[in-house]
């Protein structure tokens, strides 16, 4: 169907995509809708046309959903921070799970009823414990703008307070605008420190308190239910899953480059007097076969929680050539987290027990998934893992 920038159309929703954004079509042409809900009839006005498919902005919704609320924030709709404020928080719940399920299904061939219903979060609104504001000069209006990158842009918003935010976070963002970045083009991080932990200013920390207690919960529940003894927790950073999994294993030891997320790690440990592990300050490709070969792959789990970007391919392809038993991958990322398991899953070598994703981030498209691999026994008279890693390596 031939369309124009700023044609106006009328299209029913019928997807909600990965990302947020609906999904309509005028007789074979996709186009996609942010703020819109599944059996919705909108109005839209055409934003971007491809060869196969297009973007709209929401003129008006014409035959609301009865999922539809009315969100909570005055930003929402143009700060960029959330995708789901119009959408009832149950629904919200069902959307994320089958948009994992549809995603998994196609990246990784993944079997849908692997991924488990999403857990909800205790505190649909006020739970982020850290946030980055930018600093952005506005020349038509002549002043320094304070907020959130623009849903439809790459300007700033201009917010005084941020809804999904602990409140303690909006009195912080007052504080910034009551003493401002010298200039644009500066990002402030505000946080909430968590309670008994060190962690250094720009080391990672879940941004979630109140879901945090069912994050460990999960990873705890897969690493028990596999029998092994040993952890290795890899990109650890402060230590958090290596420490709140001690009591669960005889020993463990957590791998991370950065110098400082490892004095702080261990710091936790000591305040905890937790004397079964240890931290190393190591790149994961140099120290895996040598923790493996200590430890033995039979009897040990590695927990991976590595950034959005997913894994290096090179730890993906140490760990298919280790067969540790078990594979815990933590990630709030699905896309690059349903990549990196269809990698590890080829050819038989790791099988996905079980997918449990759960919402860190309610309002908005990320979630937060818990994926349990378990190794599939080597062939017969097939060379150890670890020597056939040690044989390539020299």
């Amino acid at each position: 169907m031939p369309l124009k920038i700023a044609d106006k159309i009328t299209l029913t929703i019928h997807d909600l995509a990965f990302g947020g954004e609906g999904v309509g079509r005028l007789e074979d042409f996709v186009v996609f809708v942010p703020f819109v809900i599944v059996g919705e009839t909108v109005e839209a006005e055409i934003t971007e046309v491809k060869k196969n498919f297009g973007r709209a902005r929401l003129l008006r919704v014409v035959t609301p959903a009865p999922e539809r609320v009315t969100p909570a924030c005055r930003y929402f709709g143009a700060c960029g921070g959330c995708q789901y404020q119009h959408i009832d928080y149950p629904a919200q719940l069902r959307f994320k799970q089958k948009q994992i399920a549809d995603l998994f299904e196609r990246v990784g061939k993944i079997p849908r009823e692997i991924v488990a219903p999403v857990i909800p979060c205790p505190s649909p609104y006020g739970y982020r414990n850290r946030i980055m504001i930018r600093s952005q000069w506005n020349g038509p209006a002549k002043k320094l703008v304070i907020g959130f990158i623009r849903a439809d842009s790459s300007f700033v918003e201009d917010i005084e307070e941020c809804q999904i935010a602990e409140p303690a976070i909006s009195q912080q963002i007052q504080q910034v605008r009551a003493n401002p970045p010298p200039k644009g083009g500066l990002k402030v991080v505000l946080r909430i420190p968590p309670e008994n932990w060190d962690v250094p200013p720009d080391s990672f920390f879940q941004n979630n308190f109140f879901l945090l207690p069912r994050l460990v919960e999960t990873v705890r529940g897969f690493l028990t239910s596999s029998g092994t003894r040993h952890l290795v927790d890899l990109y650890c950073g402060v230590g958090f899953f290596g420490i709140e999994m001690a009591a669960a294993v005889e020993s463990f030891v957590g791998v991370e480059l950065d110098q400082l997320a490892i004095r702080s790690a261990r710091k936790n440990a000591e305040s905890r007097k937790i004397t079964n592990g240890e931290f190393i300050p190591a790149a994961v490709e140099d120290i895996l076969p040598e923790l493996l070969r200590k430890f033995s792959p039979e009897s040990t789990t590695v927990i991976l929680d590595p950034p959005r970007k997913g894994c290096w391919p090179e730890t993906l392809q140490l760990l298919r050539a280790t067969r540790p038993a078990q594979v815990i991958y933590v990630s709030c990322h699905p896309a690059t987290m349903a990549r990196d398991l269809n990698i590890l899953c080829a050819d038989g070598v790791f099988e996905l027990a079980r997918v449990q994703p759960l919402d860190m981030f309610p309002q908005t498209q990320h979630v937060e998934c818990v994926a349990d691999l378990r190794a599939k026994q080597p062939l017969p008279n097939h060379p150890s893992a670890i020597e056939t890693v040690e044989t390539h390596a020299t």
